[in-house]
């Protein structure tokens, strides 16, 4: 490497996040970095360690430790040994298949006995039903989903009892104020399959000879394997610079004081990744410049400044007859003055965070990501569950974009509102976001999107809309919103034109008195509009749903299940997913639990993760005898099934009535909304072509006819002759120019005289068969 030559970059997600696309964060950051000219590579080691495990040579492994490990075997496992054969012939085709290449086993995976059974296959008599409508495909994804799960069981009760495709070792990071556990594994000998992730790192590193490894750590069960890699880098590259980021940092670690976990990572950094990068790379690109020399043997004090405090192993290895620097750079201790927002181990040994003030990188700025190095064909689409919602995470390549930093509403007072990721609002313009997604699209071939923000900007995506049909851009799309009133049926019409096909939202605790406590800023009444305006739009709609909020009453958690039931009933919500309130310790309720009623009872903050808080709630009920009842109750309306049965039928105990009106959603929806001619500041917007018109004769004189050709319909509109000329100029002009902003009042203005007045036209057949047709009051 040259004297002027930046530092190589790896980005690493551990294992395990989705099998059906690749977590953005590394693609956003090598988006960044690589539009400032730094050389970036990217790797998903949890898809990887996935198709290295189920291979028949992977699954040959695992039999063979298995048989010679003595391990203590359920009845389900020994079935299994059993059928090693069968599962060896059957792994390959069957990852085939879900990576979408070779769907002619779909009739052989349902039809014959072509897959070996072992316990999660048990209810699968269950779901014929309910596969009934969804093809022979998805049915045998469906089974071939759960043949995986049922060798990731075995695995998790043998070779590997970290495995799980969601929460890989999850349980070692959930709520743990004590690095002990993690430590402890760490330095337990690898197991089966710690070791054919640390082969995959192996080929990665000599294949990237990366200065500085990143590993994204989204959720909890990434830590281990991020943690797992990175002690093995430095192990085997002692001159290489390790850092993490993420949603588990973001949350779970702004408080570290834990020296140990700095054995393993130089540097953890905090909120958006961006800026402290660049401060980091920065810092190595100016230290490199510095001290780069050729043909150099590391000595003990040319080591990063972290690893000089890592109980001597890498200087051990030196010692024992040196290392020749894979790269011709010689690292010195870098200048850590000027980072941002990071956390490292200074000199004395002891963990301090830097945050040198810079500004943020603004949202329009942080480029358009990049999927380059991602084996995108790769990829498995499983179907787990039933839930129409949960199969859109997991089933299909979604490339994942946000429309706006953080969240524009920010007051839940379960949500972590005090964090960056939430607290700092920021948006794009609409015409950067498409040339984003136009960009994606040519590089991935993929049109479908998930925006993944907190809770997407109704008017934002309005604008985001307008410019997708603008272009012409054809996109398949679906994101987290707030149910609020902004969401007109007008502007659900329009979201679904531009390629939206589902929603997800919180209703959370279906009270009014609990979502006023919450801050929710909606009404269930308001709630119900929305959706329905949704639902009539063709947009499917998933609800978030809680239970055990602080003071919540037994009589509010059953009075929530009967407001569910109804927004089944009127097939206006057609998802669903119970949550258990949990107190975190960046949210409104954790800062200051006695506004709330609720009294924080631990843990105590450790030196390592501290989010997740214990709490008692002594004006409440006992949560959790109802959960069990909440989810089976939904899991019936998530199939129409059992609307009718009263409340109590889904608990085994004694329940109150429900209080709320048997008509309350209905009594809803029935409210009439405004009249056009009282929103003279809305946008008119024409979803159609451009009509044709003609004049035939009437039986008051002559009229005018416009004729539309749509997609799957032509139809024809009639009016008076003397607005013939107006509204097919209007109808023309809205189709053809999206860059001009014709207001209803506008419309009202240019409105021809001598004919019926204006409101008496905006309520006439005409007028509503527009309306009905596609032209929107925005």
């Amino acid at each position: 490497m040259s004297s002027s030559a930046q530092p190589r970059i790896l980005l690493i997600t551990p294992p395990l996040t989705q099998l059906n696309t690749p977590y953005p964060a590394t693609a956003y950051l090598k988006g960044f970095l690589g539009g400032r000219g730094y050389h970036v590579t990217q790797a998903d080691l949890g898809l990887e360690l996935v198709l290295q495990l189920f291979s028949r040579a992977g699954l040959a492994r695992v039999f063979a430790e298995i048989e010679a490990g003595g391990f203590e075997l359920s009845d389900n496992a020994r079935r299994m040994l059993r059928l090693k054969n069968s599962y060896l012939s059957t792994v390959e085709p069957v990852i085939r298949f879900l990576q979408n290449k070779d769907n002619t086993l779909a009739p052989r995976i349902c039809h014959s006995r072509f897959l070996p059974e072992a316990s999660r296959f048990d209810n699968v008599a269950d779901l014929e039903t309910a596969f009934g409508t969804m093809g022979l495909t998805d049915q045998a994804r469906h089974l071939a989903t759960l043949y995986l799960e049922d060798l990731a069981d075995l695995i998790k009760e043998t070779v590997g009892p970290q495995f799980g495709f969601s929460r890989y070792a999850e349980k070692l990071a959930m709520s743990a104020t004590s690095f002990d556990a993690l430590h402890e594994a760490l330095h337990a000998a690898p197991n089966l399959l710690d070791r054919m992730l640390l082969e995959l790192l192996d080929k990665l590193l000599a294949r990237a000879q990366p200065d500085i490894v990143g590993f994204t750590v989204p959720f909890p069960g990434n830590l281990y394997g991020a943690l797992r890699l990175a002690q093995h880098v430095k192990q085997t590259r002692p001159g290489t610079y390790t850092s993490m980021g993420g949603g588990y940092p973001n949350t779970e670690l702004r408080t570290i004081r834990e020296p140990r976990f700095f054995d393993y990572i130089d540097f953890l950094t905090l909120d958006d990744g961006e800026g402290p990068w660049l401060r980091l790379l920065e810092a190595l690109s100016g230290q490199q410049n510095r001290h780069a020399l050729s043909g150099v043997r590391l000595s003990e004090a040319s080591l990063p400044l972290t690893n000089q405090f890592q109980g001597n192993e890498a200087v051990e290895m030196l010692r024992q007859g040196g290392r020749q620097m894979e790269h011709d750079v010689l690292f010195q201790p870098i200048p850590t003055h000027r980072l941002q927002r990071t956390f490292l181990r200074n000199a004395t040994g002891e963990v301090e965070y830097v945050n040198h003030p810079s500004p943020d990188i603004p949202h329009p700025e942080v480029g358009t990501p990049d999927y380059s190095d991602l084996p995108l064909t790769e990829y498995l689409s499983v179907i787990e569950v039933l839930n129409p919602m949960h199969r859109l995470w997991s089933d299909g390549r979604w490339n994942k974009l946000t429309i706006a930093h953080g969240c524009y509403w920010k007051r839940c007072s379960f949500c972590d509102v005090t964090l960056d990721y939430i607290s700092r609002y920021e948006t794009a313009p609409a015409t950067l976001l498409v040339d984003r997604i136009e960009q994606i699209i040519a590089q991935t071939g993929q049109t479908g999107f998930h925006f993944v923000d907190e809770a997407a900007p109704p008017l934002a995506l309005r604008d985001l809309a307008v410019e997708l049909l603008k272009r012409r851009v054809s996109i398949t799309w679906w994101g987290n919103i707030r149910f609020e009133k902004t969401f007109t049926p007008d502007l659900c019409r329009l979201l679904a034109a531009s390629g939206c096909i589902a929603v997800s939202g919180g209703l959370e605790v279906a009270s009014d008195r609990l979502l006023a406590l919450m801050e929710k800023g909606v009404t269930i009444a308001q709630v119900a509009r929305v959706t329905d305006g949704f639902t009539q739009a063709g947009i499917m709609v998933h609800a978030y749903l809680m239970y055990g909020f602080p003071t919540q009453t037994a009589q509010e958690t059953v009075d929530s299940l009967e407001v569910v039931r109804q927004l089944f009933q009127a097939g206006i919500v057609q998802s669903g997913y119970w949550h258990r309130f949990s107190m975190t310790a960046h949210s409104p309720v954790g800062k200051n639990p006695a506004k709330y009623q609720v009294a924080a009872v631990g843990p105590e903050p450790g030196a390592f993760a501290w989010n997740d808080l214990w709490h008692d709630d002594p004006t409440g009920t006992d949560h959790e005898q109802f959960g069990p009842g909440l989810a089976k109750a939904l899991y019936n309306y998530l199939h129409s099934v059992a609307l009718q049965e009263p409340l109590s039928f889904w608990f085994d105990f004694r329940v109150p009535k429900t209080t709320v009106p048997r008509h309350l959603i209905s009594q809803a929806l029935q409210e009439p909304g405004k009249p056009d001619a009282s929103r003279p500041n809305s946008r008119l917007f024409w979803l159609g072509n451009a009509p044709e018109l003609r004049y035939e004769p009437g039986r008051k004189g002559q009229r005018a006819v416009l004729t539309f050709y749509e997609q799957a319909e032509d139809f024809e509109v009639t009016v008076p002759a003397t607005l013939g000329p107006w509204l097919h100029a209007l109808l023309t002009g809205l189709a053809n120019d999206y860059d001009t902003k014709v207001l209803v009042k506008d419309a009202a203005a240019s409105y021809p005289s001598g004919g019926q007045p204006w409101e008496q036209f905006l309520v006439s057949a005409g007028w509503q068969l527009l309306r009905e047709k596609g032209l929107l009051v925005l």
